[in-house]
């Protein structure tokens, strides 16, 4: 094609950019090369045999020039800006309802950074965006290929320093997210058509000269609605010169860049590596990418590129591909645009349409849309591929701005709308409010040299207006006005677009009648006594709560623990408001079963796991799943873990799980399984040897050696039966030498329960640490120590409430009372969660009355009583003997007569002496006499 003519359109626009650098820089050479520059760019992209449409991203201009574009053009291949590899899901999107976002998700990282994992990279997509009006025409019109020729998705991670590169700041005046911000997580965005400044003193000099916050409103103000009534040619230079302008001024960092220019040089090799493969004529083609890749300089640009760009392989990561609910607010958030500007955008594509008459594209089905009915008007004849375009930038630069007139009932329905949602939302405001919003609304606007209100306008006079000084409730009156205006609208995958395992689950729960993929808290009742068959439905959303975030499925009434299980349970279900996470998890596995499985022995053998957290993992596979394969799996591998152990950290919660397990295992199975006797007695072993060294560490807290001594004494048991030595545990504890009070005390405790220290004994150390002065402040940590002792020797209970009543007993108020404040903070803080026993043991000891607390005496300080001889039934004294049996001769009779006993109740000698056995059978005597008289 020659060139000539188009250039010459240009030449009068140079001529004057020349002369403007000419007299308001100091040299023509310092401003020309910029400005000259920007105008060799727009020449080159509009020249290129490919014709090239920039977009800006979600921006309603856009998405109007193109559905006006490709009715005109009717291209045969449309080449769009977006991952490559996400192009399988596209078809999908008819089965959703917008806004969502195309997602590829990685698990397991192979060839990056573990500490990235998991990979996530999203594309959101609405539908007042240009790419889903290109998307809509390709997929629905016969005969048009839609090729996606960006970076894939591994190779974003690729070309990054780190998982998560800086993005651009928030906006200082933005409200707090709220839930549908945080749809994409933390997921990596690919912003089609990413046009904003880098150059943070230009976008200060365009925002102050502008009169506006931030920079989505002086877009929306000097750039959407100029735009919003052109021609195709005007809308091209204009997108082509401000890609141009944001590129040449600052591209940003030097890693900013890089990436940029490998994206165009890998952009630019898959267009004309399919042209050549499909023999396509790139005047049949669109390339539709961002304006500020349209202004490429790099080598490979152009169908006729001098440039080669070697690609690199992709990385042995496995993608897994979805489509996940995005929304308004969520696309604000992850991109960094200021709160409420996705919404404007979408009320102001309404407006657009409506007012121009244009009839978009939309896929066929598409949930959430409105039939386009017939087109208003016919679509002129594309122009031929030879014809030159004109120059449009010289007009459009040096048409002065258009002052709308304002439209007094649409600002007067806004004003009455947000004071309508105020009132809704416990602000006091009235009509007079309604009244101010609408003046203040006009008084901002011509202080900004506007004539008609912007909707920034508008949110800043109510917030003025209404809010004053407080928020009564959650939401703000800057909120409201952003959903009154365009609603945050929060998209939703549809059931035939969900992955495997989410389209299990919700068949699975089926039989609830609840419709689950609507947003919003769903109460669910279920009554197995009557229904057995929602005991499968119960089973799912146990699995759900374990592997969903809180309040995706939280339980209200009902509990599953080892050997129970509940026959009624109530459910709050938000499964539609948590779609990304039950699409996320359908990368994972294909049923929930699976993906718990996979959880679990992830956690399980984990460099991080230790042995409480390997005996959790078998509970939650035994209580979920009721695979006794995995849990016996987990628990050999439980052993191994406690072999490699070498604190003491986890005892307490190892002492908890495995007595839990043991009592499940007692109650349901015939017999133990294997792993777990040999868990016991490996544990007794393990802890015995642990045991000196724990009681002399700092380190290690009371709880943990209690827990220790804990495992040891109630699994004495069944670790003596299997074979362990008991005079391991009493070395352990003759070998061991506390220093810190709590834990002499608590070495006393497992003293007394092996025999080694009587009651008496631990009754006299008290006394003396009762009646020095020197040990009377460490008194408190003693009684610490006592306590923790009531869980490896509970039957010290009784003691523990005598000791803390002889302090109260003894000391006088002048050492009690300063003494009571660190007794109660060490009761609190050391023994939370055994005052309880401590407490329940009290009750039982002292009286339930008042009154008879004046006549009652401490068990501890009666007399021991003495045994009395009892009457018989016929009236005879019974030395000793069995009380009852006396008392009540009868229940004996029967059960003699039962069992054929014969003989009755004998009476026995009133004065007898001496050993009965020697009168009784003589012979024994007489053989031994004769055996030692014997010569």
């Amino acid at each position: 094609m020659d060139s000539t003519p188009n250039e010459a359109n240009f030449t009068a626009l140079r001529a004057q950019l020349q002369e403007a650098a000419a007299t308001f820089a100091d040299g023509p050479d310092a401003l020309e090369g910029i400005l000259l520059g920007i105008v060799d760019d727009v020449d080159r992209a509009v020249r290129e045999p490919l014709e090239i449409f920039p977009v800006c991203h979600h921006s309603p201009a856009s998405a109007l020039a193109m559905a006006r574009r490709l009715r005109e053009k009717q291209p045969k291949v449309v080449y769009l800006e977006l991952c490559e590899d996400m192009a399988p899901l596209l078809t999908e999107l008819r089965n959703c309802r917008l806004p969502v976002a195309v997602q590829a998700f990685a698990t397991e990282v192979d060839g990056f950074p573990a500490e990235w994992a998991p990979l996530s990279v999203v594309a959101p997509i609405t539908e007042a965006s240009a790419e889903y009006q290109a998307i809509a025409y390709a997929l629905d019109t016969p005969g048009v290929e839609l090729v996606l020729v960006d970076r894939s998705s591994d190779h974003v991670f690729q070309w990054q320093e780190s998982k998560h590169e800086t993005a651009e700041p928030a906006d200082p005046d933005a409200p707090p997210a709220e839930e549908e911000a945080t749809l994409h997580g933390d997921s990596v965005g690919v912003e089609i058509g990413d046009l904003r400044p880098r150059f943070a003193e230009l976008e200060e000099h365009l925002l102050r000269h502008g009169r506006v916050r931030h920079w989505s409103e002086w877009w929306h103000q000097y750039v959407e609605l100029p735009l919003g009534d052109s021609d195709h040619d005007t809308y091209r230079q204009v997108m082509l010169l401000i890609g141009s302008l944001f590129r040449r001024l600052a591209p940003g960092d030097a890693h900013r860049v890089r990436v940029d220019e490998d994206r165009e040089r890998y952009m630019w090799t898959r267009m004309r590596a399919h042209m050549t493969a499909t023999g396509t004529d790139p005047a049949d083609a669109l390339y539709v990418c961002g304006a500020f890749h349209a202004a490429s300089r790099v080598a490979e640009f152009g169908v006729h590129g001098s440039g080669t760009f070697e690609i690199s392989p992709p990385s042995a990561t496995k993608w897994q591909h979805g489509l996940i609910p995005s929304s308004h607010a969520a696309i604000e958030a992850q991109f960094g645009l200021a709160a409420g500007s996705v919404s404007i955008a979408a009320a102001q594509w309404a407006k657009n349409l409506k007012r121009t008459r244009v009839r978009p594209y939309r896929l066929a089905g598409q949930a959430g849309t409105k039939s386009s009915g017939k087109a208003a008007k016919a679509a002129a004849p594309a122009p031929s591929a030879e014809a030159a375009a004109p120059d449009r930038l010289t007009g459009f630069l040096q048409r002065p701005p258009v002052l709308d007139r304002l439209d007094e009932a649409e600002l007067l329905g806004w004003s009455v709308d947000i004071v309508r949602a105020a009132r809704r939302n416990g602000y006091l405001a009235s009509t007079a409010d309604a009244i101010a919003v609408f003046e203040t609304s006009i008084l901002l606007a011509g202080m900004r040299d506007r004539a008609r209100p912007t909707p920034y306008d508008f949110q800043d006079a109510a917030v003025t207006c209404i809010e004053k000084d407080t928020v009564p409730g959650r939401r703000d009156v800057r909120r409201l006005v952003e959903i009154m205006l365009g609603g945050d609208r929060v998209g939703q995958v549809g059931y035939d677009a969900l992955p495997p395992l989410a389209r299990d689950v919700h068949d699975r729960l089926a039989p609830l009648d609840l419709k689950l993929q609507q947003r919003g808290v769903r109460r669910a009742l279920l009554d197995m006594a009557s229904r057995p068959e929602l005991q499968a439905c119960s089973d799912v959303l146990w699995m759900l709560r374990y592997l969903l975030p809180h309040g995706a499925a939280r339980t209200v009434m009902g509990e599953r623990r080892l050997g129970e299980r509940s026959l009624q349970e109530s459910w709050d279900l938000a499964l539609g408001t948590h779609q990304r996470a039950l699409i996320e998890l359908g990368y994972e596995g294909v049923s929930v079963e699976q993906v718990l499985e996979q959880r679990l022995r992830r956690t399980a053998y984990g460099p991080q796991a230790t042995t409480a957290t390997v005996l959790k993992a078998v509970e939650d596979a035994t209580l979920y799943l009721r695979s006794r394969r995995l849990a016996d799996e987990l628990g050999r591998h439980a052993l191994q873990v406690l072999a490699t152990e070498r604190s003491v950290d986890g005892a307490p919660e190892v002492l908890r799980r495995v007595r839990g397990l043991l009592a499940y295992y007692r109650t349901s199975e015939p017999s133990l399984p294997t792993w777990i006797e040999s868990f016991v007695k490996a544990g007794y072993a393990h802890y015995c040897t642990l045991l000196p060294t724990a009681f002399a560490d700092d380190d290690a807290s009371v709880r943990q050696v209690a827990a220790m001594l804990g495992f040891l004494f109630s699994m004495e048991g069944l670790a003596l039966s299997l074979g362990c030595d008991r005079n391991q545990l009493e070395l352990a504890v003759a070998q061991s030498r506390p220093e810190e009070a709590a834990k002499t005390a608590l070495l006393w405790a497992a003293k007394t329960q092996l025999g080694h220290l009587s009651r008496a004994d631990l009754r006299t150390r008290c006394d003396e640490l009762l009646g020095n002065p020197l040990t009377l402040p460490a008194y408190p940590r003693y009684l610490s120590g006592f306590l923790h002792a009531l869980e490896p020797v509970p039957g010290l209970a009784d003691f523990a409430v005598e000791a803390v009543s002889h302090a109260f007993a003894r000391l006088p108020d002048p050492l009690l009372l300063p003494w009571l404040p660190t007794l109660i903070t060490t009761l609190r803080g050391s023994g939370a969660d055994l005052a309880p026993l401590l407490i329940r043991e009290a009750g039982r000891i002292f009286p339930g009355r008042l009154a008879a607390l004046d006549t009652w005496a401490p068990p501890w300080q009666a007399a021991p009583a003495t045994a009395t001889a009892r009457p018989s039934h016929d009236g005879t004294t019974a030395p000793g003997g069995a009380p009852l049996l006396s008392a009540h001769p009868a229940t004996c009779d029967a059960v003699a007569d039962l069992l054929g006993c014969e003989g009755g109740w004998q009476t026995p000698a009133p004065s007898r002496t001496g050993a009965a056995l020697l009168t009784r059978h003589p012979q024994t005597a007489r053989a031994l006499e004769a055996l030692l008289t014997t010569p």
